[in-house]
């Protein structure tokens, strides 16, 4: 009992919120759930008439509130047990019956409920497509009308109702079954039809179905259905399907202006009329269209709107390429507007629209001055002085027409209307272009196209309504570029694409964009005089520079492929290498090309021939830093250079190590390169970790003399200062002269002065005994050479006597007279090696 009252209150509940919207239909449907099923539950073996009453009240509206929210599969199950209640009330009542008076009294009170559930069962079944399930029901409510003539109306809706979703569903055999049983519903009980206006409704609705369905098949039925709705009810959508269906089944034009004269005396709008006569010209009966255009005035005489059948007027007379006449009605129009008979704006922007479209046929037939001629018909809508964009457009398509027709004074006069309504529009900036192209007046195309470029970037609120789409600016751009290169005016074509490079949001055509700057830019730097060609340079490594930029960019464009990519990156590398290549003359140029090079050459796949480009531009860069960083510059300068030059360097070393994998390179001097200029970079440095890399470099077995005598050379070259490292260098690289099988004496000699210049300064008095013991040793192995051939040359034999006599002298002037004989000695056995100068020195 305790369920019961609560599944009550729960139900009253629900019906009270619903009322204020405080819950919405499904929430509705999901209490009302709840609710019925307790009912259900509590139910016991004998409920008296009260509950049964209940249960089917519940029932019915739960499913129904499932149907009604597009759940009809969830209302079946309560619609059956509506139906079961219905039955246990029936059994119920006619116990209780005192005789066959009480009998109908209560199955006529059953059958009303019957009714609605056998309603809402075909709506579910319709809802779920089952059309079997739907016909019967529906026959059934139909056999019942007889007892309940009221749900005549109720009924007649309901099949049209189908009829509408199927319709909709384009079943449309399904669709023409359930609006002829709404019709013939309609027609059972006249006092509680639907009406006459429905009933055409329904017919119109079904006249549409056969005609859509299989016009050829059931044109006649069509007919027919349309026919009986305009008995019905005379409405103008029925004389239009008539129309329609007539023109479809091919009837001759008498039937169709009989038709037409059905609908003389009733009341339509002048759309509708207008709607008609398109119809029938669009189907080429032109005889009764115009026919019944000229009528339509008559009709609407004191309408401000009759404007709108001329236009229709117009518009046909073109279609059907009966020009001259489509201009006579023109040329009439414009005689009214001048005697006041103006269109309405509306009216006359759409002539304005037919004016153009016609004049812009004949503009792409190259049909010149017959475009100027509908131009001009709509140019005498305006009045003189008029400031209009509209107008503006005009005068620029004239101009434009009148350049192909080589007008030029006629296409600047134009332009010059153009500015005048419409100065800030990059179109009319564009028309003043084009003639300063045409007339080879290089400032004023500059001028024009800057104006465009600036446009381009910053799009006036107005001109929105003109653009045709967001890439105009840059379209515009794009023809700036390809009238100045057809008209010979690079200059003026550069900066065109200059400009546009800097608006193409399209990945494809922006290289294009960029490609040709290239291109051009080339051309005019090789036609400088060197002074003159920084700017330019400058101006190609900007458009390399963007390239590389947007080649990053491009991986979030979908339409721009990875193939496209890597094309593009291998066009831009190669150019930036040629002229790193061409501009050697120019260090820094020179490097900043290879650095690009590089930068693009990594979109590339990483094949051997990509590796050796990465390595050769960035050894190039590092090659030129170092150059750069010799030169007089500041320190802070100095520095910005050689650490530049190691970072180039140590990418280098990466690409390096992987380049090697991929074949032999054993007599590839890089490995010697990034070492010397490693070298040279940190110990200009002052790089603390020079020393380590040094001792993985005493430790290679390969290492050259020449390498060696070269770190020797830059450990002592400003601002490095690196006496020891110096040193060992030196004395590595003339352990390799010992080793060598024939001795080269004259590379030797050179080894063994820097050697001995290192190691015994010039001027100094109180050395070492261990310097001077380890600076004998040296000359003694000179000595040794000496000995051993005569290539020996003879400047330095002079050079190693004289710095041997000059040493022990130093040694006798403080008191060491044991020493100076040995290096005076020492240099006296030189001087028997000595050619043609041992008398002088003897």
């Amino acid at each position: 009992l305790q369920v019961e009252e609560s599944a009550v209150s729960l139900w009253n509940w629900t019906v009270t919120k619903h009322t204020g919207a405080v819950i919405s239909d499904e929430q509705r449907a999901k209490l009302r759930f709840v609710a019925c099923r307790l009912i259900c539950l509590c139910e016991g073996s004998d409920p008296p008439e009260g509950t049964i009453r209940r249960q089917i009240l519940m029932s019915m509206k739960t499913g129904k509130g499932w149907i009604d929210i597009g759940k009809a599969g969830f209302a079946d199950g309560f619609l059956e047990n509506a139906m079961s209640s219905i039955e246990k009330l029936y059994v119920k009542l006619r116990k209780g019956s005192e005789g066959e008076a009480d009998i109908q009294v209560h199955r006529a009170d059953v059958e009303k409920s019957l009714f609605k559930v056998l309603s809402y069962q075909a709506e579910s079944a319709v809802a779920q497509g089952d059309f079997q399930k739907a016909v019967m029901c529906v026959q059934r409510c139909k056999d019942m009308l007889m007892k309940l003539p009221k749900e005549t109306c109720y009924l007649s809706i309901l099949c049209y109702n189908f009829g509408v979703e199927t319709y909709e569903w384009k079943r449309y055999e399904q669709s023409s079954f359930w609006l002829s049983q709404s019709y013939d519903i309609g027609k059972m009980d006249m006092k509680y039809s639907v009406g006459k206006e429905m009933q055409a409704k329904v017919l119109r609705l079904l006249a549409t179905t056969y005609f859509e369905w299989d016009c050829s098949l059931y044109l006649d039925k069509a007919l027919k259905a349309i026919t009986l709705a305009n008995q019905e009810n005379l409405h103008p959508a029925g004389f239009f399907l008539k129309i329609k269906i007539l023109l479809k089944s091919g009837a001759s034009d008498e039937d169709i202006n009989s038709a037409l004269a059905e609908f003389t005396h009733f009341e339509m709008s002048l759309d509708f009329c207008l709607n008609t006569a398109k119809l029938l010209l669009e189907h080429g009966r032109e005889s009764v269209g115009f026919d019944f255009l000229k009528s339509v005035p008559e009709r609407f005489e004191s309408s401000p709107d009759l404007g709108k059948i001329t236009l229709l007027h117009i518009e046909f007379l073109l279609q059907n390429k009966r020009e001259l006449l489509a201009k006579q009605k023109i040329e009439e129009v414009i005689i009214g507007h001048y005697t006041g008979k103006q269109l309405l704006p509306e009216a006359l922007n759409q002539l304005h629209i037919i004016l153009w479209d016609r004049a812009a046929k004949h503009y792409e037939e190259k049909n010149y001055s017959e475009a100027l001629h509908w131009y001009n018909y709509s140019v005498s809508f305006y009045t003189p002085g008029q400031i209009d964009q509209n107008l503006a457009k005009l005068q620029r398509n004239m101009a434009s027409c009148y350049l192909h027709l080589k007008q030029v004074d006629k296409a600047k006069e134009a332009v010059k209307q153009a500015e005048r309504c419409d100065p800030n529009s990059i179109f009319t900036k564009f028309s003043v272009y084009k003639i300063a192209v045409l007339e080879n007046d290089t400032d004023k195309a500059m001028e024009a196209v800057i104006e465009m470029g600036k446009l381009a970037e910053k799009p006036s609120e107005h001109e929105d309504k003109l653009r045709v789409d967001k890439n105009t600016g840059s379209n515009l751009l794009s023809l700036a570029a390809q009238i100045a290169l057809e008209n010979d005016q690079q200059i003026v074509a550069i900066k065109a694409l200059e400009y546009l490079s800097e608006h193409l949001q399209d990945c494809r055509q922006l290289f294009v964009s960029l490609k040709c700057l290239v291109r051009l830019m080339l051309s005019k730097v090789m036609a400088e005089n060197a002074e003159k060609r920084d700017g330019d340079i400058d101006s190609i490594l900007t458009y390399l520079n963007l390239a590389h930029k947007k080649l990053a960019e491009s991986f979030t464009e979908e339409k721009f492929t990875g193939d496209m990519r890597i094309l593009e990156a291998h066009w831009f590398r190669k150019v930036a290498w040629n002229l790193a290549v061409q501009f050697k003359d120019s260090p820094e140029k020179m490097r900043d090309f290879f650095v690009l090079s590089f930068k693009l050459s990594q979109f590339c796949p990483s094949d051997k021939a990509v590796l050796i480009a990465q390595k050769t531009c960035l050894l190039m860069a590092a090659a030129v830093d170092l150059e750069m960083g010799r030169q007089q510059v500041t320190p802070s300068e100095q520095t910005e250079l050689f650490s530049q030059a190691l970072q180039h360097l140590q990418t280098c070393k990466e690409i390096w190590k992987v380049l090697k994998l991929t074949g032999d390179f054993a007599k590839d001097p890089t490995d010697t390169l990034l070492l010397l200029y490693e070298f040279e970079a940190r110990s200009k440095l002052n790089d603390p970790t020079l020393h380590n890399l040094m001792e993985s470099v005493w430790e290679q077995p390969q290492i050259e003399i020449k390498t060696l005598e070269i770190i020797a050379s830059l450990a002592m070259e400003s601002p490095a200062r690196y006496p020891v490292l110096c040193k060992k260098a030196l004395k590595s690289a003339l352990n390799l002269h010992r080793k060598q099988a024939v001795i080269d004496a004259v590379k030797f000699s050179k080894c063994l002065h820097s050697l001995i210049n290192i190691s015994l300064p010039t001027g100094l008095t109180d050395l070492d005994t261990c310097v001077l013991q380890e600076v004998w040793d040296y000359f003694e192995d000179a000595l040794s050479v000496v000995s051993s051939t005569d290539a020996y040359p003879e400047m330095e034999i002079l050079w190693l006597m004289t710095r041997a006599w000059n040493t022990g002298i130093f040694q006798y002037t403080v008191g060491k007279y044991k020493e100076a004989e040995q290096w005076c000695g020492l240099g006296m056995r030189f001087l028997n090696h000595l050619g043609s100068l041992k008398k002088s020195y003897e």
